[in-house]
């Protein structure tokens, strides 16, 4: 969006979150982008940049995943700021997952493996491997495919797992369509790298999948 644009909007809104330092909680979804914009653009400036990206997205995921392939049509300034947000969150999580303590249930595996996995345009297949207390050991993303899917490699996992020392792993992957239930492929790829592993006395404890709303845990739906 132009300077010229900008400047036609009015240079101080009296109900603008930059003027009055709301908590974040409490901004729209459009204020709070507008917040993160503001750090290298006038106040006018950003809430104008927000608007017109969330206008062209529709959504905040939307906005992401459109953000981490640098479309045409996007504020490369916008896009900028974006992409380094979201890394800033994604390195955020990792570590978290990483400093040490055992996984107890899975939805303390969730927040990173959505933010991670949540946006991407195309499939990406990822692994958790853990140590026996089930402290996270590495977290890698071992495949990426096409939008309709990912080829996946049982031995691979397995080699990685022992490659890491692993007692157990979990692994997750993304549907791009946004639709979460797994598919007839998911369930035997499952088996595959659950066979694959049990070989080596190393256990699959989850496989996940990522899409819009909540993921779906296959070992909660007995599939493992």
């Amino acid at each position: 969006m132009s300077q010229t644009h900008a400047a036609e909007r009015p240079s101080a809104e009296p109900d603008t979150p930059l003027a009055h330092g709301l908590a974040p909680d409490s901004l729209s979804d459009c204020e709070l982008l507008a917040r993160l914009l503001a750090c290298s653009a006038d106040d006018a400036s950003a809430a104008a940049l927000a608007r017109d990206a969330l206008d062209r997205c529709g959504s905040l995921r939307a906005l992401f995943a459109a953000a981490l392939s640098a479309p045409a049509g996007l504020d490369p300034h916008c896009v900028g700021l974006l992409q380094c947000a979201h890394e800033l969150i994604r390195r955020q999580l990792r570590q978290e997952l990483l400093r040490g303590g055992a996984l107890t249930s899975p939805a303390e595996t969730l927040d990173y493996l959505q933010h991670s996995l949540g946006n991407r345009r195309r499939e990406v297949f990822q692994c958790l491997f853990l140590d026996t207390r089930h402290r996270v050991i590495r977290s890698e993303e071992l495949f990426q495919g096409s939008i309709d899917g990912a080829c996946v490699y049982p031995r691979v996992i397995a080699e990685r797992a022992l490659r890491h020392n692993a007692a157990a792993v979990i692994v997750a992957h993304n549907h791009p369509s946004g639709v979460t239930e797994p598919s007839l492929a998911d369930q035997a790829i499952t088996r595959r790298i659950k066979d694959a592993l049990a070989l080596l006395e190393i256990r699959l404890l989850d496989h996940f999948v990522i899409g819009e709303g909540s993921p779906v845990s296959m070992a909660a739906r007995g599939m493992i």
